[in-house]
């Protein structure tokens, strides 16, 4: 059985990684942020490997240079624009 000082020493450790790592979320963390996250760690990881360059070339019939400078502008707005906080929202509807 886990001890209070084993939760502790896990929730640091947790705590520890959520600040080195932004992808590894936290509670705060809102779908349209993770969604981000995700995708950007998806066209790094197509970006970082040649071979699934290669292979989006061949099926978009684009040159290996185009696929990564393409998956490289997809990767700033993967998700479009954020959506409006709901604080924001509620004070303009007062207005």
């Amino acid at each position: 059985m886990a001890t209070l000082s084993d939760r502790l020493n896990i929730n640091s450790q947790i705590e520890h990684l959520q600040a080195k790592y932004v992808g590894t979320g936290h509670a705060d963390l809102t779908k349209f942020e993770w969604a981000l996250n995700i995708h950007r760690d998806s066209y790094a990881s197509y970006v970082g490997h040649h071979n699934m360059v290669s292979y989006f070339g061949v099926v978009e019939n684009e040159s290996i240079g185009r696929v990564k400078y393409e998956f490289l502008q997809r990767m700033l707005l993967p998700c479009g624009l954020p959506p409006k906080a709901q604080d924001q929202s509620d004070d303009e509807e007062e207005k």
